[in-house]
């Protein structure tokens, strides 16, 4: 394999889809030693199999406003790979998506649903119809519409879409209940649903959960832990709501959380009422930042900027995409900042994943270190198929449990000689072999 040569040739047929291009690149540079010394998966075609999408379903999302106007949005949903079990992924509704986002988020679902060992392949999906501002009723008549088209290729046995930007419990309730009209059958089709109709406990903060679990097993690897230590997290959607309640709970200090305008830094953390403060905030679709420093007066906003000039000794990034750069990097770096684990997708761009394993601080990519997420949802499709509910113990003692199998896997194949683990190369070499194993098993297909 000559991982050139492959990303010429699938820019040359997907031109200008740069997020996906990127993360197609990450995954071939860390594999290429392994994938070459097995000759069976160039005779079966394996990676050019693997990085194509097995399908793609786009389609127009029609949908009428309060006051009586036609709007129109794009829907898509991006079926990756089924190697190993049922499609499963987000769906992302934000201005944003387009293909190439959800082409990348797709092709890390696939590792990042093989790492947790649960039976799910990899897919993604979504919309720019953006719901922020939108009324219970907009919101409700746009789901039902999108769901007229996507109901036609999921299943529970199919693929089983779930929840990601901008898709909550309301938007899932919706989808929910239109698929059931539409295929006359109540089953575990969609995850991160309601938990009086066959949720899951712990789902919404499962993937920050699972962040700062496998942030704690680096941190055993150089016998550190969170307790003591100064946190920085990015954003606060579900993601890094989960991360600054269970770094809090390991007996760190979070300092920072950020939105689109800024950050703000409180030294005295965030936790207990604040954290109830920023969740009604965002309930009700306001700007979370300014309004906590004019709330808490000990917190500063910094308008504009980034929470990764901070100093921390824990940086996890929970926003979105190429969030944290070089510069970011650089910041940590000199802070003194030991650890970098990833919550959100992809949050780090490449040249910051350079500057931070240079100086061999511990980094962990998204595809490990939020597979917290859609591991909570594969335990939500088990107790569908029982017919049952875990109670949240259980249920977070066997996120905990995966998320410790996780960082064991990217230990294993991703130590480096000079003891430094490498936890890129580690995630991408363990989700892929078993999805590569999977894919030569079935044949051509």
């Amino acid at each position: 394999m000559k991982v050139n040569t492959i990303l010429a040739e699938l820019e040359k047929k997907h031109p200008g889809e740069v997020e996906y291009h990127q993360a197609v690149k990450e995954v071939l540079e860390s594999i290429e030693d392994v994938y070459n010394e097995n000759p069976r998966f160039a005779k079966a075609g394996i990676l050019q199999r693997i990085i194509e999408p097995d399908r793609v379903l786009t389609f127009k999302v029609p949908w009428m406003d309060d006051q009586g106007n036609v709007q129109v949005n794009l829907g898509y949903r991006v079926q990756f790979n089924n190697a190993i079990g049922p499609y499963k992924g987000g769906l992302r509704f934000h201005p944003t998506v387009n293909l190439s986002i959800l082409k990348f988020l797709g092709f890390e679902q696939i590792f990042k649903n093989s790492l947790t060992t649960l039976p799910m392949g990899g897919g993604k999906g979504g919309s720019d119809f953006d719901p922020k501002g939108k009324s219970d009723n907009e919101v409700m008549r746009f789901c039902q519409s999108f769901m007229l088209e996507l109901w036609k290729l999921i299943g529970p046995e199919t693929d089983v879409p779930a929840g990601d930007i901008g898709v909550g419990g309301r938007e899932i309730g919706f989808l929910f209940g239109m698929y059931k009209k539409l295929a006359h059958e109540h089953t575990g089709v969609l995850t991160g649903k309601g938990l009086n109709w066959g949720g899951s406990l712990v789902r919404p903060e499962a993937t920050g959960f699972g962040c700062v679990y496998f942030a704690n097993e680096m941190l055993k690897t150089r016998n550190e832990s969170f307790m003591g230590k100064k946190v920085a997290v990015s954003g606060f959607g579900n993601v890094a709501w989960g991360a600054v309640i269970k770094a809090t709970e390991l007996g760190a200090t979070v300092v920072t959380i950020s939105g689109p305008d800024g950050y703000i830094y409180d030294p005295n953390g965030i936790s207990g009422e604040k954290i109830d403060f920023l969740l009604r905030l965002r309930a009700s679709n306001q700007d979370i930042v300014e309004p906590y420093a004019a709330e808490y007066k000990e917190a500063t906003f910094h308008k504009d900027k980034r929470p990764w000039e901070a100093m921390v000794d824990i940086a996890l990034p929970c926003a979105t995409q190429n969030e944290l750069g070089k510069e970011d990097a650089m910041n940590l770096v000199k802070n003194g900042t030991i650890c970098v684990c990833e919550g959100a997708n992809m949050p780090c761009t490449p040249e910051a994943i350079e500057v931070i394993q240079n100086a061999k601080l511990l980094f962990a990519p998204g595809k490990a270190a939020n597979a917290g997420g859609v591991a909570t949802s594969g335990l939500e499709m088990t107790q569908n198929s029982m017919k049952l509910n875990w109670n949240r113990e259980e249920v977070d003692q066997r996120l905990h449990s995966i998320m410790i199998n996780i960082h064991n896997a990217c230990v294993k194949h991703g130590t480096c000689k000079d003891g430094y683990v490498d936890y890129v190369k580690g995630a991408n070499i363990a989700g892929f072999l078993k999805v590569a194993n999977a894919m030569l098993d079935q044949g051509l297909i």
